[in-house]
């Protein structure tokens, strides 16, 4: 008899973890829309992509081309977590290409997350040419400003707060009047940006807890918004509006649980 129920928890298991893991390849696309009193003429869109985990991603760049490629995009924000293997730097440039590939107006940013900052010295500045021979701006608490309808635009790339790389100060050392958009990987830097100013803050990191059942107990360990019941989705703090996108890969097991892979389309108006 314990045999037999063995045998059962066994195949209920196996069931589990085979449906975990084909939730890996039931991309949600989403679109959010919010207004901004900084904005004016035309909406901006941009593409957000983050947590890629390229050792366990199961999404193709062909499959990422098909998925993006109906809309046009005015830029794209990668909020880091691209890899944490040397190894896995040659795949990287495949997806870079994919995203060129929708000829975003006003180009492709980047910044990095805890995984990325695994590697270390030549290997990061591997991962970091890589990004940046194809086609994609990094910014390491650093801003650029570009022009659009007429304004500017400051895209702000806060590092890591995770691993105690965030710097927000010099991320805005000498940031011109205009839109500020924040790109970063761990969003429990908002927490300190109360009086800072900011239109909309992009970042990833929790995976929407990846295995989220029935609570994302795990996340604990991950700040104070998981605290606050903040790990995917839209969030207001201070009035201000910040997305913690799901990420499009996984880490550790390749499953998901309560959550899917994500890629969004923000609107700002």
């Amino acid at each position: 008899m314990a045999l037999f129920f063995t045998l059962i928890l066994s195949a209920v298991f196996c069931i589990i973890i085979y449906k975990a893991n084909k939730n890996t390849k039931k991309v949600t696309i989403n679109t959010i829309s919010v207004s901004r009193p900084n904005i004016s003429g035309d909406n901006i869109k941009i593409l957000h992509i983050s947590d890629m985990h390229l050792e366990n991603i199961s999404v193709s760049p062909d499959e990422l081309f098909a998925m993006i490629s109906k809309q046009p995009v005015d830029l794209i924000a990668l909020t880091g977590d691209f890899l944490d293997r040397k190894r896995s730097i040659p795949k990287l440039a495949g997806y870079l290409h994919a995203l060129n590939k929708t000829n975003p107006k006003h180009g492709m940013y980047a910044v990095f997350g805890n995984h990325d900052y695994v590697l270390k010295g030549k290997n990061f500045e591997t991962l970091k040419n890589t990004l940046e021979e194809n086609g994609c701006k990094t910014l390491q608490n650093e801003h650029v400003t570009i022009q659009v309808n007429g304004e500017n635009l400051n895209i702000i790339g806060i590092d890591n707060y995770s691993t105690k790389h965030s710097d927000v100060k010099m991320a805005y050392k000498g940031v011109s009047k205009g839109c500020n958009l924040i790109l970063t990987h761990d969003p429990n830097v908002v927490l300190e940006m109360e009086n800072i100013p900011f239109d909309y803050l992009l970042s990833g990191h929790f995976h929407g807890g990846q295995i989220h059942w029935p609570k994302p107990y795990h996340l604990i360990k991950m700040g104070k918004l998981v605290r606050m019941k903040m790990v995917k989705g839209l969030h207001y703090h201070g009035g201000k509006p910040f997305y913690i996108s799901e990420g499009l890969g996984q880490t550790g097991v390749n499953i998901r649980i309560g959550s899917r892979p994500e890629i969004t389309f923000h609107e700002i108006s």
